[in-house]
């Protein structure tokens, strides 16, 4: 059907060769040239996208992403089927996952999905992995920060760490292990910081309760002790249903050990690149010490093989990583900025413009966002924009149907 123009409205007759001619920085063809099938570019052609391949071509230097949009646009369905067809070409796909929805996609995939919850028969060991390794303390850190919501004293920090060298020596490299130490410090790890055990104990208190915390607190039964024995953390997929975790009030905890679990199981002989999905990402930078963490993952992506993929709402869901200014802020909107892969789904005016302002998009990248149809995203690959209608195929159906959005 031919649309009609209103009288006196200006028009021109172009090819959608020359189509992006009108709409600066929208190309017609896909980002990269080997990646993943997504879909189709509204101005002609086939759009693939695959992170690495996206850094190998040089369009990104870091093969992060971020996937935002309104509920019902079809950002979970993207996100699948993306991850699907990746595992064709080779990668493998780990999904922390906070609302329980990725269950079909595991047993498409033919996996199980690893359910954490408190006082569960399932535990993992986020200290496991190399005693050599610097992002074992990072993360210890990062927990008991988390937790306490505010920085480590110096003193609390230095006790952590010798905590955690006393618990390699002694063969109990686990959380469990770290707080006897905090607890009942040894006569040397107190010599090394120059004062008593009794004094280290008053000292790294709060660090210590807020652990226990962890071990037989609330959170129970997840992270107390060694990873169990049937948990596959070397499959070609891997999700974790963290969605126990909301009711705790404990994500951004929970989500940083899933991954920390993941990332020691990784430092085996397996070498494939890993594409990790943090959904609700909000919930990481909402909190200062998950953020640091997930900002020292984001620098060592390259070197790890890992693309961190953070799926959100919109912007204003990060109001909660605190008040203008303040560190963790800070830290949430430098991560945001530092992504050169960004999906965006449709967002109201005032996200679009938002968005736009921290991604750097120009007043029209901005207005198409405002006004993309569902299951249609404007992708900026590093310099490239794209905006992509998301296909679905038959076979897709059985694991991306729990999206209402793309139903009908």
């Amino acid at each position: 059907m031919r649309r009609r123009v209103p009288s006196g409205t200006p028009t021109q007759l172009l090819t959608t060769r020359h189509a992006a001619a009108v709409a600066p920085g929208l190309s017609d063809a896909g980002a990269c040239h080997a990646g993943a099938p997504v879909g189709a570019c509204t101005l002609g052609g086939l759009f693939r996208f695959d992170p690495f391949d996206a850094y190998a071509e040089g369009l990104v230097t870091s093969p992060n992403l971020l996937v935002a949009g309104q509920i019902g646009r079809g950002k979970s369905a993207l996100v699948k089927t993306l991850l699907a067809r990746s595992l064709t070409r080779g990668r493998r796909c780990v999904i922390v996952d906070p609302k329980g929805e990725y269950g079909p996609f595991a047993e498409a995939m033919g996996a199980t999905p690893i359910t954490l919850e408190p006082g569960g028969r399932t535990r993992l060991n986020p200290l496991a992995g190399s005693p050599d390794d610097p992002g074992r303390l990072a993360l210890l850190c990062a927990l008991v920060a988390s937790g306490l919501e505010r920085r480590l004293a110096p003193t609390e920090r230095a006790a952590l760490e010798v905590a955690l060298l006393d618990a390699d020596a002694v063969g109990c490299s686990t959380l469990s292990g770290v707080l006897r130490e905090l607890l009942d410090p040894a006569s040397s790890a107190a010599a090394a910081l120059g004062t008593t055990p009794e004094a280290l104990a008053r000292e790294s208190r709060a660090a210590a309760l807020e652990l226990r915390r962890l071990v037989s607190g609330e959170l129970r039964g997840m992270f107390d002790g060694e990873t169990s024995a049937d948990v596959d953390l070397d499959g070609d997929v891997v999700v974790f249903d963290v969605s126990a975790a909301v009711r705790s009030g404990a994500l951004p905890v929970v989500l940083s050990c899933a991954a920390a679990a993941l990332e020691a199981a990784r430092q085996g002989a397996r070498t494939s690149r890993t594409i990790l999905v943090l959904d609700e990402a909000w919930s990481l930078l909402s909190n200062e010490g998950a953020a640091r963490w997930l900002q020292s993952g984001f620098k060592l992506a390259r070197a790890r093989g890992v693309a961190h993929v953070l799926v959100l709402h919109r912007l204003s869901d990060l109001g909660a990583a605190g008040a203008t200014g303040s560190v963790t802020a800070s830290i949430a909107t430098g991560l945001l900025r530092d992504v050169e892969t960004a999906i965006l789904f449709a967002q109201p005016p005032a996200e679009a413009e938002a968005l736009g302002t921290m991604l750097g998009l120009t007043r029209a990248e901005c207005d198409v966002v405002a006004r993309l149809p569902r299951a249609a995203a404007l992708w900026r690959v590093g310099a490239a924009r794209s905006v992509v209608r998301h296909a679905i195929s038959p076979s897709d159906l059985s694991f991306v149907d729990t999206d209402e959005a793309m139903r009908g």
